[in-house]
């Protein structure tokens, strides 16, 4: 069931794309999937720009909150759960988007694990095989090859980026570590995390990608590059006159 609505469309569309590709690229073909999925999940992606924005915006008045309800945990969730709401902002957006994307990545790990014939039995009808697939990319890489290091390192580089513009930063409030007492703990812990997620977790996908063809790191790369890009619109048109 799982691969009727998840594999076998995207790997469809996967095989047509191919097929109109300039000298049946697959590297081509894989760029274009992920342009045409990141149009068609635009209004979600739009969305989860918006909120990463105002939560860095907003992030002082979130935390006076955090700390104005520190010792009643569920009155503390209740109260920003209000805020967002107030201000329109849906803290779930960006996992929305990662959740779609995921078919794409099993599809892909799937296909160039092997071969891109392997699975013809899930071909429908109306989709013709390309008569010569082109697994090479730039004419240099193998895109069904593993530890493919400079993907590998490209994956890293626009990971790290993407969580550096989205990522909220953590606010330091004015005050001593006595006086503040469990806050400034919290505030350390949201500082530390923050680091973990903008120059550790990039190193971990790095060398995550190694171990998956190098065809999943292209798609990596290009949906990255395309948040990095739409995420630098978005600022520039929110901050023109």
């Amino acid at each position: 069931m799982l691969k009727i609505i998840f594999f076998n469309p995207f790997y469809n569309a996967l095989v047509f794309l191919v097929s109109w590709m300039p000298a049946q690229n697959v590297g081509l073909a894989i760029i274009t999937l992920t342009v045409l999925v990141k149009v068609a999940i635009f209004p979600i992606y739009r969305r989860s720009i918006q909120t990463n924005l105002k939560l860095k915006e907003m992030g002082p008045e979130i935390e006076i909150l955090k700390k104005k309800y520190a010792n009643d945990k569920v009155l503390q969730s209740q109260k920003i759960m209000d805020f967002y709401r107030q201000n329109n902002i849906n803290p779930v957006s960006g996992f929305l988007v990662i959740l779609i994307q995921i078919p794409i990545f099993i599809t892909l790990y799937y296909v160039f694990r092997s071969d891109l014939e392997t699975h013809l039995s899930s071909l429908y009808s109306f989709i013709s095989f390309p008569t010569h697939p082109n697994t090479q990319f730039l004419g240099l890489f193998d895109l069904n090859d593993l530890k493919n290091y400079p993907f590998a390192f490209l994956t890293a580089l626009t990971q790290f980026i993407q969580t550096k513009l989205t990522l909220p930063v953590p606010v330091k409030t004015q005050g001593s570590k006595k006086a503040l007492g469990e806050g400034t703990f919290a505030e350390d812990l949201s500082r530390s995390m923050s680091l973990q997620m903008t120059y550790v977790m990039p190193i971990i996908i790095g060398f995550f990608a190694t171990t998956l063809p190098a065809a999943v790191a292209l798609y990596w790369i290009t949906s990255n590059t395309i948040h990095i890009i739409m995420e630098l619109l978005w600022r520039k048109k929110k901050t023109s006159p």
